[in-house]
């Protein structure tokens, strides 16, 4: 990645989190555990093999500066499974999907305490999330996860009203929505560049500005061929998410990447207290491809929208790592949401999200590789879910049966998007008839026929099952 544009949070947490100077891999050395990527994934992974066998020599290897991906450029919104509890079940059956959405409620809490006890100050508000209808078409849907959690007594979300609505998500816009107190918001630069400084005071071995170039297997040992540098080490992980496909060409079936882009505001603490938003809660809206905002301790406003830019073979696109090219319908997403305040934005940005067919992770080993792991496909949803991702692949790496190694979502992933150009082209055809379908419920108008079937090819993509 280059460094020529970053993340509000990245350039934020830089100025106040200071990171020991960390070294480019040159020479040749060994280790136990080699992980590829330094974002949340490689971290929390790195982070519980240490935890649990402070004896290993676990190396982290980096392409750019750690946090630089998604891990510093995602909305910091903390959002758990239990929307996508009928997902879960068709995929991975009853009993592990319960599994799952209480795995990752009880993330969000974790994530806070390992912070707290830790020293990491993420600015980390475990206040909840509310999810809102902005139209009819979308009242009808927004309830539809808590009858099927009720059923098997693992639903914490509530329904709300319109005036509760208007007081705490800042905006008239809600006509009903659903509440749960399982997740909240946090900044994801500082808990990054945070996870980094614990990292290596546990005696964890970061490389950055080192890109993998190769792997091969020698005498049971692999054998990581970096830029300016050689790792012989017995077990190798790939945490690099959207980059994936670069790597591994195989893997560009089992994901596609599409642009999330967010605007932050200068802070304004009063405005937001008036309008009621001087909380941590994380708020979306039930479209499929989703506004996403929350406020900030310090008086500024986020707002983000997921599925804008795809990328044709899942290409890293230049436009993924500068300004937003879609800050102007940011801007007037903007106003429609919050007409009462200023529109006075810090900066905008973009970032590549690696969306999978089913909307979920999915972690394994590569084909005919045993001791080789991989983690990706968090679809917008990597904060929480990335601290999961590290429970499967410590438990992996460290041969332990278990949960998490024995979980249907540790063992690949279960379907592919078509070839490209069919891809590319399928979504940039489903892409408009998602914005047809939306802008007619936004006016209250019947969506057409054609574009209503279109919209249920990229369901997987929302924040919850529809």
């Amino acid at each position: 990645m280059s460094n020529q544009h970053q993340a509000f949070w990245f350039n934020d947490a830089l100025s106040s989190c200071k990171i020991p100077n960390i070294p480019i891999l040159q020479g040749k050395i060994t280790a136990n555990v080699c992980i590829i990527g330094g974002g949340y994934t490689g971290l929390w992974t790195a982070i519980k093999i240490k935890q649990q066998n402070p004896t290993l020599k676990v190396v982290i290897v980096e392409k750019g500066i750690c946090g630089q991906g998604a891990s510093g450029r995602n909305g910091g919104c903390m959002l758990t499974f239990s929307t996508k509890f009928a997902s879960l079940i068709q995929l991975f059956g009853i009993n592990e999907a319960k599994r799952l959405v209480q795995a990752s409620e009880q993330a969000v809490f974790d994530i806070a305490d390992f912070c707290k006890q830790h020293h990491i100050y993420a600015d980390i508000r475990t206040d909840g999330a509310i999810y809102t209808a902005t139209n009819s078409a979308q009242q009808s849907i927004v309830t539809q996860p808590i009858p099927l959690l009720k059923a098997h007594n693992i639903n914490r979300w509530q329904q709300k009203t319109k005036d509760y609505l208007s007081q705490v998500t800042g905006s008239k816009h809600a006509i009903s929505g659903i509440e749960s107190p399982a997740a909240g918001s946090l900044h994801p630069g500082k808990l990054v560049l945070g996870l980094v400084k614990h990292a290596l005071s546990m005696g964890i071995t970061i490389y950055q500005q080192s890109p993998y170039l190769s792997h091969k297997a020698i005498d049971q040992n692999i054998h990581v061929e970096t830029a300016q540098g050689e790792i012989k080490s017995e077990k190798l992980v790939f945490a690099v998410n959207a980059w994936m496909g670069q790597l591994f060409k195989d893997f560009n079936r089992y994901y596609t990447l599409v642009s999330s882009d967010m605007v932050i505001t200068k802070p304004m603490p009063k405005l937001l207290a008036n309008v009621g938003l001087d909380h941590g809660k994380a708020i979306a809206d039930s479209r499929i491809f989703v506004h996403y905002y929350r406020s900030t301790p310090d008086g500024r406003l986020m707002l983000g929208k997921g599925g804008n830019l795809f990328a044709f073979n899942n290409r890293m696109l230049p436009a993924f790592d500068q300004p937003s090219c879609y800050q102007q319908q940011l801007t007037n997403a903007f106003k429609q949401f919050f007409p009462s305040l200023p529109c006075d934005f810090t900066t905008s940005w973009a970032g590549a999200s690696d969306r999978s067919t089913t909307g979920l992770p999915f972690f394994g080993r590569l084909a005919g590789q045993e001791n080789v792991y991989y983690g990706l496909g968090y679809s917008g949803n990597g904060v929480v879910q990335s601290y999961l991702g590290g429970n499967i692949l410590s438990s992996m790496v460290l041969g332990i049966d278990n949960e998490w190694t024995r979980s249907p979502m540790a063992k690949g992933p279960i379907s592919k998007f078509p070839p490209e150009p069919i891809r590319y082209l399928g979504a940039q055809l489903v892409k408009r008839s998602i914005m047809r379908k939306e802008q007619a419920e936004a006016q209250e108008h019947q969506p057409k026929w054609f574009d209503i079937q279109l919209a249920k090819f990229a369901a997987a993509a929302g924040k919850a099952d529809k």
